[in-house]
């Protein structure tokens, strides 16, 4: 009987350090330019509030320029509401349009592909019935034929001393 060698081992894997990334790298921005942008929007939201705090006072002392605020106030949330309405429509019809693209594109696009998967399964399947399993059954049997070869190699081997 002819004993089985095991293959060798792999060599063991040399651990390597990868470079740890700087600080630019993994987080964007230092911790100076962070405080420094909440800082300056915290300013820039103090002034904005005590803008509209004087606004208000201002405008209260003076009725008849409040007046004219309050219309171009009004004249301008009428042009944004405007703007918001074409937005909507843009958004309606390019849902639309995706709604159209999956149905009448995707979709086919995604049946074939199980088509073609259902077809590599079948052809996957007939290739292991009518070819890998024979193969495997021809190989046992050359095996087997070998090793009775070899059997009786060795048994005439004894009869020749």
């Amino acid at each position: 009987m002819a004993a089985m060698s095991t293959p060798p081992a792999p060599p063991p894997a040399t651990p390597r350090s990868a470079p740890a990334p700087s600080q630019k790298e993994s987080e964007g921005l230092t911790e100076g330019q962070r405080r420094a942008i909440i800082i300056g929007g915290f300013i820039f939201a103090i002034a904005v509030l005590v803008l509209l705090i004087v606004g208000g006072f201002f405008l209260a002392g003076h009725p008849d320029q409040a007046s004219v605020w309050r219309d171009v106030f009004i004249i301008f949330m009428a042009l944004e509401a405007m703007v918001i309405g074409v937005a909507l429509v843009v958004l309606i019809v390019q849902l639309a349009v995706l709604t159209n693209l999956l149905k009448h594109e995707i979709k086919p696009i995604l049946e074939a592909t199980q088509e073609t998967v259902n077809t590599v399964r079948g052809t996957t399947m007939f290739i292991s019935e009518n070819l890998v399993e024979p193969v495997m059954k021809l190989n046992g049997y050359v095996a087997g034929l070998a090793r009775l070869v070899d059997s009786l190699g060795s048994l005439g081997g004894l009869f020749r001393k």
